[in-house]
């Protein structure tokens, strides 16, 4: 299997999961401060949309990706 074939299997599948799950979220610690023994720190729950268009578009071009690369030349 051709490398553009994997790579394009891979936009189809990052595709799918864009349309079905819509985004995802993740935790990032901002702040953190230690006063003797206590620690402190501060989390937040970011969330990234991802757009229809753009798991559309990824479909797409990876099933192009996949046409391109079983062509014999």
């Amino acid at each position: 299997m051709s490398v553009i074939k994997i790579v394009g299997i891979v936009l189809i599948v990052a595709g799918v999961l864009g349309l079905v799950y819509g985004g995802f979220s993740y935790t990032k610690e901002t702040h953190e401060a230690t006063l003797g023994p206590i620690d402190l720190s501060v989390k937040e729950k970011k969330t990234v949309n991802i757009p229809v268009w753009a798991g559309a578009g990824t479909i797409v071009i990876g099933g192009a990706l996949l046409l391109a690369g079983g062509k014999k030349r």
